[in-house]
């Protein structure tokens, strides 16, 4: 692993031949650090792992500012290499997914200054917030909101650059319009916690059921930050698999299949 002033990397481990990048890009109030345990996980399975900073949705013009975003994820995925091996997948968390996916929802409509520049191959998106604000109250309000991980609520306050009061901000609606109203054929995870109090579960599951390439997964007992809750290491195995399904022949076919099952 190594540490940037605006990112995090780590590499493939063992040596052995990387299957894929991952990108990261973090939410509302976080720093990449927060992303140390996720990132590490995944980049043990073989993967290349960049962690970016959090997006900044410029309220005055939040469209337009997806452009800059796109240039600064393609920048992102450029550094790890010339030509990052793929499929290259990017998992965003609260404002991180809406970016990514209103950015997937304007490539798809052939966008340019998004399409031109960003083209991942598959997007997982974590804790999509729903529409309106979120009261947060003061910071065990918002740890609570956000995870019931003792871990990560201790990694959540030691990290001076974590902006406390943040999950309160409002989202754009027009970035929220664009990302539950998307119809990319992108291969989509969607992740979301069963007792989010961020997130708007019936919005989520039509959003899921418009888009013709997605698959909506809801983790019992987790909280906003679903890939940072009690069930991280199931929520990393779930991405995991999301991420070899792609690899499969033909992709996302399934590798696993159960035949028989009494629980």
């Amino acid at each position: 692993m190594t540490d940037h002033l605006d990112h995090l990397d780590f590499e493939a481990t063992g040596g052995l031949r990387t299957r894929g990048t991952v990108l990261i890009v973090p939410g509302r109030g976080e720093s990449p650090a927060v992303y140390r345990r996720f990132g590490a996980r995944v980049a043990s399975d073989t993967y290349r792992v960049r962690v970016t900073e959090a997006p900044v949705l410029d309220p005055a013009d939040p469209v337009a500012s997806l452009e800059v975003i796109a240039k600064q994820l393609a920048e992102a995925a450029a550094g790890v290499g010339d030509e990052p091996t793929r499929p290259l997948v990017a998992v965003g968390s609260d404002t991180g997914s809406v970016a990514l996916a209103a950015l997937a929802a304007l490539a798809a409509g052939g966008q340019r200054g998004v399409s031109d520049v960003w083209r991942p191959d598959a997007l997982v998106l974590a804790g999509l917030p729903g529409y309106g604000a979120h009261a947060t109250g003061g910071w065990d309000d918002e740890l609570n909101a956000r995870t019931h991980c003792p871990v990560h609520r201790g990694v959540l306050s030691d990290d001076p650059a974590v902006q406390r009061g943040s999950l309160g901000d409002v989202v754009p609606d027009a970035l929220l319009d664009l990302a539950y109203g998307s119809t990319a054929a992108l291969p989509q995870l969607l992740l979301v916690g069963d007792i989010d109090p961020v997130a708007d579960r019936e919005a989520l599951s039509r959003a899921a059921k418009a888009l013709p390439n997605a698959r909506l997964t809801v983790v019992r007992g987790a909280h906003h930050d679903v890939l940072n809750d009690v069930h991280h290491r199931s929520v990393s195995a779930e991405v995991v698999t999301f991420l070899e399904a792609l690899r499969n022949e033909p992709s996302l076919s399934p590798i696993i299949v159960t035949e028989a099952s009494r629980w």
